[in-house]
C-alpha cells in the first residue's frame, strides 16, 4: 500500500490518521488522512480476498466509462505484506454531507443514461453478462454471456441461489422452484435494449459526493434488464418520489415492470437467506407462492 500512496503522493505522503468507519458486512473500512491533509477510502481484507477489490475495481471503472454517474477515483489495490498481511482498495473519499436542491431527480436521471449507455464492450460472446465473474455480497456472482436476458437469469441468477438454499426448503417449495425456473418465460420479458447495471443498488450502495449529486458505490456489474437496478431501490424501502419520476421520463419502463419487480428481488432474498439465514425464508417463499401454481 505504501508504493501506492508514493505512486499517486510521491514518497513524502505519509499516514497521519486512519480511523475505521462504520458499515460494511465484508470488508474493515477506514479514512485514512494523509500527512498533506488529503483524506482517502480504505478497505481491507483478507489477502486471499483480493478477488474482491479487483472484481470491485472492474465494476466501477464500467460504471464510470458510461460518463453518466459519478464513482469514485480508484488509487490503487494489491496485497500488503509489511503490515498484518492484507488485500487492499485505496480511493478517493468524496462522501459530503451537502445534497443538491435537485438530488433524486438528478440521480433518476443519471441512472437511466447509465442504463442506456452502449453496454456490448462489457459481454464478450453475449448480450447479458460480464467480461468477469464477480460478487454479490460475498456469494460469487456467474456472469457468463448468454444471448437471452431470461435465460441468464434464470441460469446464472436464480438457479445457483436456489441450489445453495435447498437446504431450507420443503418438497412443496422445491417444487414450487423448479417449476418457476422451468417457466420462467412466462413472467420476465427480454428488455428493449442490454443495460450495464450496478447489481446491488440498495441505498447502502450510493453516497453524496462532493458535488452535491449521487456517487455509485460497490457494485456487483453486470450487463442486464434495467428493471433489475429499479426493483433492488424499492426491496428496502424505496427512493423518495422524484428519484422514479426523472427515471421514469428519461427512459419509460416496459409495461408490466410492477409484476416482475419481486422476481428480480427474489434473487437478492435469496442471497441474504444463504449469506444470513432464516429470517429471510418467509418473504422467499411469499414471491414462491405468488409465481408458482406448483
Amino acid at each position: 500500500m505504501d508504493e501506492t500512496l508514493a505512486a499517486f503522493f510521491g514518497n513524502q505522503a505519509g499516514i497521519q490518521r486512519l480511523e475505521r468507519i462504520s458499515g460494511g458486512d465484508i470488508n474493515n473500512a477506514y479514512s485514512l488522512t494523509l500527512e498533506n491533509g488529503l483524506r482517502l477510502f480504505l478497505k481491507i481484507n483478507a489477502i486471499e480476498n483480493l478477488s474482491f477489490f479487483s472484481t470491485e475495481v472492474e465494476g466501477l471503472s464500467a460504471i464510470a466509462s458510461t460518463g453518466a454517474i459519478r464513482t469514485p477515483r480508484i488509487l490503487g489495490y494489491g496485497t500488503d505484506n509489511d503490515r498484518p498481511k492484507c488485500s487492499f482498495l485505496l480511493m478517493e473519499f468524496v462522501m459530503s454531507k451537502g445534497r443538491r436542491a435537485d438530488y433524486w431527480e438528478t440521480f433518476g436521471r443519471q441512472l437511466a443514461a447509465m442504463h442506456q449507455a452502449p453496454a456490448g464492450q462489457f459481454v464478450p460472446g453475449g448480450s447479458f453478462g460480464f467480461s468477469h465473474d464477480n460478487y454479490i455480497g460475498a456469494t460469487k456472482q456467474d456472469n457468463s454471456a448468454h444471448a437471452s436476458w431470461v435465460a441468464f437469469f434464470r441460469d446464472c441468477r436464480l438457479a445457483p441461489q436456489f441450489s445453495r438454499a435447498s437446504h431450507h426448503f420443503p418438497a412443496k417449495d422445491k417444487k414450487r422452484a423448479n417449476w418457476l425456473l422451468d417457466h420462467l418465460d412466462r413472467f420476465l420479458v427480454e428488455p428493449e435494449r442490454p443495460s450495464l447495471l450496478h447489481g446491488d443498488l440498495w441505498s447502502g450502495n450510493f453516497v453524496t459526493g462532493r458535488d452535491g449529486a449521487a456517487w455509485l458505490i460497490d457494485p456487483a456489474a453486470y450487463v442486464g434488464h434495467a428493471e433489475a437496478d429499479l426493483a433492488m431501490t424499492e426491496l428496502f424501502g424505496r427512493l423518495p418520489y422524484p428519484f422514479y419520476g426523472a427515471y421514469q421520463e428519461a427512459a419509460p419502463l416496459q409495461p408490466g415492470y410492477r409484476d416482475r419487480r419481486d422476481l428480480y428481488n427474489l434473487y437478492h432474498l435469496l442471497n441474504h437467506l444463504n449469506l444470513f439465514g432464516e429470517d429471510y425464508l418467509p418473504a422467499v417463499q411469499r414471491i414462491l407462492r405468488k409465481y408458482s401454481p406448483a
